[in-house]
């Protein structure tokens, strides 16, 4: 009778030590629970105290001449005699007095030997640049590098000791709904902590060619800009950047430049400088879905190139346009934005494969990356003319333009039969600024000489140049209504 009590012994035994392994099981699983699905926390007072003394005001002051003047009595503003009177308002006591215009952000340090992170525009164009840090300390601060693309600008001030500082995450993992922690200067008040959830990723504001934000309700004000987005393990995985707001305060749309993103821009801009993006060389359009029916394709997909750059890497590799690239260095092309990012990102100078759609059958081709850079440089060069180059007489004005197509007419929501010349960008401190010309407008003429390419543009306003005026005519349409509008060029 012993086997069989032996037997029975040893049944129990293994029942309770599988009970025990299921209770332990189930503790852990309650344990790591969070890591699976992470609810609210408690506080984030811990998480604040730690992060906050690496996060840094930054405020800068620039010397300008004298603000706009008003209109003159009696006339509209943009008024095509504006250019008569001057010269005159100038020479006037106080009619261009230069002054002292200060502004505030927000930055932190990532690492320790006084390396700071903020916008572009934050520091953009200013004379002086200090950092000031929660212990009451105030530094210095020289511009390492900045790049207006992704609006990343990259700091150096020389501590005597180390510094507190705070590392990027991977914004890559981060999903719709985790939880956030902004801080940052709003409207110069000092350190401020915010919290909220992720709204969006990859969001595309039409801020620039690399739009991919996360979008957050984490209140982000004037002044924020350039501060970090953390997430629950302390990490950056944004940089706060913009918002959309009508009256200028948090309505709970806010934006950060994802690490993504940046890093590689901060990278970068700490080797050389600048930044050194690869080029492809073609001007691209998004493939909608009568596009795609239209090619036979069975989805909309990729980026459909418009044109392609003379002598440029996509001409040598043999692209043409109405092709549609799918895929670039071994990853897909969901949509027209992915490709500048992915090919911005491809190193310099290295043949890549690139999978372009032609006449319904998949072709694969061989491209060497340029230098967007340089490409950019030898464009401006050549669009030069006698008198300085007209691309500069067009950025004396203070626009950033671009030929009216399909795409951008969708984007802007505009007419079919709309003709003319795109403003996708407007300097604010620049002279057509002054004169209410908005991203959106359209420039219709051009000294009374009608332009369909910012090429026509460019060209017309270096003649004006030439033949000595200081303002050219330009004829714009803004929400349909036209006006005449005189906008220096000097």
């Amino acid at each position: 009778m012993a086997a069989p009590a032996a037997e029975e012994e040893r049944a129990g035994f293994l029942r309770f030590s599988a009970v025990f392994a299921l209770l332990a099981l189930l503790a852990f699983l309650f344990q790591a629970a969070p890591a699976f699905a992470r609810g609210a926390p408690e506080s984030f007072a811990d998480l604040a105290e730690k992060l906050s003394p690496a996060v840094v005001n930054i405020s800068t002051s620039q010397t300008v001449n004298g603000g706009a003047r008003p209109p003159l009595p009696g006339m509209p503003e943009g008024s095509p005699f504006d250019e008569f009177f001057e010269e005159f308002l100038q020479r006037q006591p106080g009619g261009n007095v230069p002054r002292k215009v200060q502004s505030l952000g927000s930055g932190f340090v990532v690492d320790p030997d006084g390396i700071v992170i903020t916008n572009n525009h934050v520091i953009e164009q200013a004379d002086e640049i200090k950092v000031n840090f929660s212990d009451g300390t105030t530094l210095a601060a020289e511009v390492v590098g900045r790049d207006p693309k992704t609006d990343i600008a990259v700091l150096r001030v020389k501590p005597d000791g180390k510094l507190p500082f705070v590392e990027f995450g991977d914004s890559e993992g981060a999903r719709v709904g985790d939880w956030v922690v902004a801080i940052g200067n709003p409207f110069g008040l000092g350190g401020t902590v915010t919290a909220g959830i992720i709204s969006a990723i990859n969001r595309d504001i039409n801020a620039g060619p690399y739009d991919a934000f996360i979008q957050t309700d984490a209140s982000i004000n004037r002044g924020n800009s350039g501060g970090p987005l953390f997430n629950l393990e302390g990490q950056v995985i944004g940089v706060n950047t913009a918002i959309i707001s009508p009256s200028g305060g948090s309505i709970g749309i806010g934006f950060s430049v994802p690490s993504a993103t940046a890093l590689p821009v901060i990278e970068q801009l700490k080797e050389y400088g600048e930044t050194r993006r690869g080029w492809l060389g073609v001007r691209i359009q998004t493939v909608t879905d009568e596009i795609a029916e239209s090619l036979g394709m069975d989805a909309a997909r990729g980026a459909l190139v418009a044109e392609v750059t003379p002598d440029g890497p996509a001409e040598e590799a043999g692209i043409q346009a109405g092709d549609v690239i799918v895929e670039f260095d071994g990853q897909d092309v969901p949509e027209m934005r992915d490709l500048p990012r992915i090919v911005a990102d491809t190193a310099i100078g290295e043949t890549v494969s690139a999978v372009v759609l032609r006449g319904g059958e998949r072709e694969s081709v061989d491209v060497e990356v340029g230098r967007l850079e340089e490409a950019e440089a030898q464009m401006a060069e050549a669009g030069a003319g006698a008198d300085g180059g007209a691309a500069d007489a067009t950025e004396a004005m203070g626009l950033g333009l671009t030929a009216l197509d399909e795409s951008a007419k969708r984007r802007y929501n505009l007419p079919e039969e709309t003709e003319g010349v795109l403003v996708t960008a407007v300097d604010p401190a620049g002279p057509a600024a002054e004169r209410g010309i908005r991203p959106g407008d359209i420039i219709v003429e051009v000294a009374q000489e009608k332009v369909s390419t910012p090429g026509d543009v460019t060209e017309l306003v270096a003649e004006e140049k030439k033949k000595g005026r200081k303002s050219v005519l330009l004829l714009v349409s803004s929400g349909g209504d036209l006006r005449f509008i005189a906008v220096r060029v000097e």
